[in-house]
């Protein structure tokens, strides 16, 4: 069930939201059981670690923090 807490949406608005809904709730049932997602592309640990970190010494601490 859906309930509309707040505003007044239009019929139009509400067929567009529903059909949102349905389209997802068909497209998980739709999936082999045991399907996982693919990994979002932001937790990807290629993406924090994309260069090489500075070698330790005298002054790593700030070759840490600027660029170049």
């Amino acid at each position: 069930m859906i309930k509309v807490v707040r505003g007044n949406p239009t019929r139009e608005e509400l067929a567009a939201a529903l059909a949102v809904v349905r389209a997802r709730a068909a497209a998980v049932a739709d999936s082999p059981p045991g399907a996982a997602e693919p990994p979002a592309e932001w937790s990807a640990p290629t993406r924090i670690a994309r260069r090489r970190l500075p070698e330790p010494g005298p002054r790593a601490w700030a070759r840490t923090y600027w660029p170049g």
